[in-house]
């Protein structure tokens, strides 16, 4: 394999010195126009590729951000990702997205991989509930955004979306439409926005005076199809069947979904479902889901800009902040008035 082209060959090529080179490369404007064509056209002509790992480490700063979400299957984080790149873009830098699969065990490599890589800072939805991996950045002074997770106290930033209002969304709608047994089929209990969630239905259950029973719990341990279609299964075995299911995101209401069709239940005559996030699949559903919506693209922008704040030019004078967005209930076909 031939060595890679360097610096060097290229100021020897263009017969002029390594710092000639290296202005042109960097500070365009310090060179006479004759000398950068003479010198760009010796780099395409040898196609030299400049190292940016050295670059940014003479520069001192990286202009990579890294972002690491919960599940990369799941729709919801591809709009996030997508905000958080866009907002990337247009400082001119680049976002690696990398996903924990839920995993605090491959939470915590990465993180280490982002400390050792040196980003300029990291977005995180975390996996681990206690919030240990996150010592490793800021042993290392790597600025960080928790994106889909309050921050505590005055210590972080971070852009999350009020779920227990979303969780009371989601319930009020069931009841105002004359529901008195609805499923809410939750995912991993320790993940905080799964808690929340919980939290407003039975909140909103409180304020109709019903009774706590009203809300008949079925846990997952995945946020993903299969665990809908799993719970659907278990949800069909129930003497006394709901007559709606509320479900922690919307892969699994589309596994609900699937169950109840491949068992002949009507949707939503027979049961009544209620997803959250607002994927797009949610509306190209056999049967287009109402789901509680959340702004993921600007989520993922919010935050890429927070992260740019802190750690750009004017960090000293950045203030943590923890913008809290609000969800809203987008009904489809998949629920019903009841009368």
């Amino acid at each position: 394999m031939a060595n890679p082209v360097g610096m060097k060959d290229v100021a020897r090529a263009a017969g002029v010195s390594m710092g000639t080179v290296s202005n042109v490369l960097n500070r365009p404007e310090l060179v006479s126009p004759e000398t950068r064509d003479q010198v760009q056209l010796v780099i395409r002509r040898l196609g030299y590729v400049r190292s940016e790992s050295a670059r940014q480490l003479r520069a001192g700063q990286s202009r990579l951000l890294a972002l690491l979400v919960l599940d990369m299957g799941n729709p919801f984080f591809v709009d996030v990702a997508r905000g958080a790149g866009r907002a990337g873009q247009h400082a001119e830098l680049g976002v690696m997205v990398c996903n924990s699969d839920q995993s605090p065990g491959t939470e915590a490599d990465y993180l280490e991989m982002f400390a050792e890589q040196r980003v300029r800072g990291v977005l995180v939805t975390p996996a681990d509930s206690t919030g240990r991996s996150l010592e490793v950045l800021r042993r290392h002074d790597i600025p960080f955004v928790l994106v889909d997770r309050q921050a505590q106290g005055a210590h972080g930033c971070s852009v999350s979306v009020d779920d227990v209002a979303g969780g009371a969304l989601a319930l009020r709608h069931l009841i105002a439409a004359g529901h008195r047994s609805i499923a809410y089929v939750s995912g991993p209990p320790e993940l905080a926005q799964i808690r929340d969630r919980r939290n407003g239905a039975l909140q909103a259950v409180a304020e109709a005076g019903l009774p706590a029973e009203t809300l008949v719990e079925l846990t997952t341990q995945r946020l993903d199809v299969a665990a809908g279609r799993d719970a659907g299964a278990r949800l069909l075995g129930l003497a006394n069947r709901p007559t709606a299911a509320f479900t922690a995101n919307d892969l699994i209401a589309l596994g609900v979904l699937q169950a109840m069709f491949a068992a002949g239940v009507r949707v939503p005559e027979d049961i009544a479902i209620v997803g959250y996030d607002d994927i797009e699949f949610a509306a190209a559903a056999a049967v287009p889901l109402t789901s509680v919506r959340q702004p993921a693209e600007a989520m993922g922008a919010l935050a890429a800009e927070l992260l740019l704040e802190e750690s750009g030019d004017q960090a000293e004078a950045h203030r943590h902040r923890q913008v809290v967005l609000q969800p809203e209930l987008v009904v489809r076909a998949s629920t019903m008035v009841r009368r």
